[in-house]
Formats: C-alpha cells, sequence, structure tokens
C-alpha cells in the first residue's frame, strides 16, 4: 500500500486559538462582538485593530461639536456684519442680490433705451420726409400715423431722462438700492412701478395732451438723510424735464428762425415734445402728494400722515391730472403755457406748431 504523505503544516496567523466552545461546534457569529461590522464611525484603524477608547470616542463628539459650533459663530458673525452695516449690504441691493459685481456699467443706458433712440431718430426721418404721403395717391387724404408714434417714442425717452435724474440724484444722496436697476439705466420696461412710471405718462399724455410722471414711489427716503439732499433728489425729476424741453426748443428754433412757419410733422412732434417736458416740469412742482412738489416740502416735515400720502401718493398724481383735464381749466393752462412760449422764444409761431404737434398726437379726434 503507498504510504502516506505527511499533514501540511498549518499556516500561522496572529489570531488566537479558537475558544473550546468554537471547536466544539459553537456558531462563531454569536460570539462576534456587535460593533465589529457595518460602524460608520471606524473609518480610520490602526493596524493593531484595537478597538477605540472612550477618550477617543468623546474626543471626537468635542471636534464635531467644536466644527459646528465654529460655523454657527462664523453664520452669526456674517449675519451681524450684514445686519450691523446695513448700508454696505443695501448699497449694492441691485448688483449684489443678483450675483452681479458692482461696476460702472450699472450706470450705462440698457439696450433697450438705445433701441428706443434708434426707432425714435428713424420715425423722425420718415416724418420729416413725410414718407407716408408718397405711399397713396395724390389728392389721397392721409391720416398721419408715423410723427404719433415719434411723439410716443419721444415721450418715453423723455420719463426715462425723468426719472434716471431721481435716481441719479437718490443715489449720490445715499439711496444705493437703485443702483443696476432700470432707472439708473434708463429702461422704463423694467421700473418697480411700472404702471405709475411708465403707463401713466403715456395715458396722461394720450388723453390730456400735456405731460405728466408718475409719484417717485421707488425713492427710499429714509436713506436720505439731510433735509437738503432731499430736496435735491426732488428736484432732479423737473430740472432734468426742463432741461429737456429747453434743448428741444432751441432745435425747434434753430430749424424755424423767426418770421417763418412751417407745417413739418418732425418739428410739430419736437414742439410738442418741448411742450410735454415742459409742463411734466411745472406740475410737478406743485405740492400735492404724488408730485416732486409735496416730497419737496416733505424734507421739512414730520409725522406719520407723510407715510401715508406716499403710500396713496398714485391717487394725487391721478387727481390733479382729472382737475388739469377738466375743460375750463385745461384751456386757462393750456392758454397760459402759449403764452409764455412766445414770450420766451424769438418765434412766437412755435405755439402754433405746439398744436400742430397736438392734432398728429391725437389722430382720432
Amino acid at each position: 500500500m503507498p504510504t502516506p504523505e505527511p499533514p501540511h503544516p498549518a499556516e500561522t496567523t496572529d489570531a488566537s486559538e479558537p475558544a473550546p466552545d468554537q471547536a466544539r461546534g459553537v456558531d462563531p457569529w454569536e460570539k462576534m462582538p456587535e460593533d465589529a461590522l457595518n460602524v460608520p464611525s471606524r473609518t480610520h484603524l490602526d493596524d493593531s485593530a484595537e478597538e477605540p477608547s472612550a477618550d477617543g470616542a468623546t474626543a471626537t463628539a468635542e471636534d464635531a461639536e467644536r466644527r459646528e459650533g465654529g460655523a454657527t459663530t462664523e453664520v452669526a458673525e456674517n449675519g451681524g456684519a450684514a445686519e450691523g452695516d446695513g448700508t454696505a449690504t443695501d448699497t449694492e441691493n441691485g448688483a449684489e442680490a443678483s450675483g452681479r459685481t458692482p461696476g460702472w456699467a450699472d450706470f450705462l443706458p440698457s439696450p433697450v433705451f438705445v433701441l428706443l433712440l434708434g426707432l425714435a431718430g428713424f420715425a423722425g426721418w420718415l416724418s420729416w420726409t413725410a414718407v407716408e404721403l408718397d405711399w397713396v395717391e395724390e389728392g389721397t387724404p392721409v391720416t398721419p400715423l408715423i410723427p404719433p408714434l415719434l411723439i410716443l417714442l419721444g415721450w418715453i425717452v423723455s420719463v426715462a431722462v425723468h426719472e434716471f435724474a431721481h435716481a441719479l440724484a437718490a443715489h449720490l444722496a445715499g439711496d444705493r438700492s437703485l443702483r443696476g436697476g432700470g432707472y439708473l439705466r434708463f429702461n422704463p420696461f423694467t421700473y418697480r412701478e411700472t404702471f405709475a412710471g411708465l403707463v401713466l405718462p403715456v395715458l396722461y399724455l394720450g388723453l390730456g395732451a400735456f405731460g405728466m410722471t408718475g409719484p417717485p414711489t421707488y425713492v427710499d427716503w429714509d436713506r436720505i438723510r439731510t433735509p437738503g439732499r432731499r430736496v435735491a433728489v426732488a428736484l432732479a425729476g423737473p430740472l432734468a424735464s426742463l432741461l429737456l424741453a429747453a434743448v428741444l426748443a432751441v432745435t425747434v428754433s434753430v430749424l424755424v428762425p423767426p418770421g417763418n412757419d412751417t407745417t413739418n410733422w418732425a418739428i410739430a412732434a419736437m414742439a410738442f415734445l418741448c411742450f410735454a417736458n415742459l409742463t411734466a416740469a411745472l406740475v410737478n412742482l406743485l405740492p400735492v402728494p404724488g408730485l416732486d412738489g409735496f416730497e419737496v416740502l416733505a424734507a421739512f416735515l414730520r409725522g406719520r400722515w407723510i407715510g401715508t400720502a406716499r403710500t396713496n401718493a398714485l391717487f394725487g398724481s391721478v387727481a390733479v391730472f382729472a382737475v388739469l383735464w377738466f375743460p375750463v381749466v385745461n384751456q386757462g393752462f393750456f392758454g397760459l403755457l402759449y403764452t409764455l412760449l412766445e414770450r420766451i422764444l424769438p418765434n412766437p409761431a412755435v405755439s402754433g406748431m405746439v398744436f400742430h404737434g397736438q392734432l398728429l398726437l391725437r389722430f382720432w379726434g
């Protein structure tokens, strides 16, 4: 018979000899420590595979608590800084809130404003050449539609300049919340109060044939500390409208020297826009809530009624328009302004051009 091979020697391991009960068939899983498997906290084991001590577990918990406390302290410090430095936080409200870095680009005219200027210039050229008369046969009555478009675009540009003057003065006086917004970028289509800032002035011009702007409710007057600065902010809009009226008046006076008259559509539109900006400047000086003149008085007054008046400023603006729209008041108002234009302008025929522009605007009348 073949001689049996001797048994191979058992490999030596660092594991201890099995206990006597395991040798007798006791299930070894019952003897395994409960924390030997699937313990997430034991991610860093040393070579000796020793169990972590109670002190180590305590230190880990303390480290986690320390990290959490440090994060909480950092958040609290940031929150305290944001709360304590309200001016710094609100300074770049229009830029930082949207994740942008504030800079000089926050004051650049928006592409919408550039487009408005381009469309107004194109409509002005079409009106200057009276191109609509070439689109029909000779002797056919024509209702011009491009000159009203020119007046509408020119008035929207004028409103944007008026509100920009308010916003820029407010920014320089301490209200930084408007930075990067439509008011400082000549974009009336992104105003906070689109109805009061854009729709209402267009309705005023179309229904009343004179210029009025909505109330400057977007200005945070509480951030403007001194009365002098508040007065400057309130008067910035009327001064901008008055400056536009002066530029348009000089342009019309140069195009139509004294002793001459014209029925050119573009010149009539510019004359009427001069009149609209003049009325916007003068009417806004009235000390009525919703107009800029009220904010001049409010700069020197105190009381809760001022806040109530500002909250309901829209009603004051509409009330002033309703009074000026009343036929008797409207005739006297227009007559006074026509007389003023005839006195201050070298060509008295400008008042007739303004009336011609009014007729072109209200083509449905």
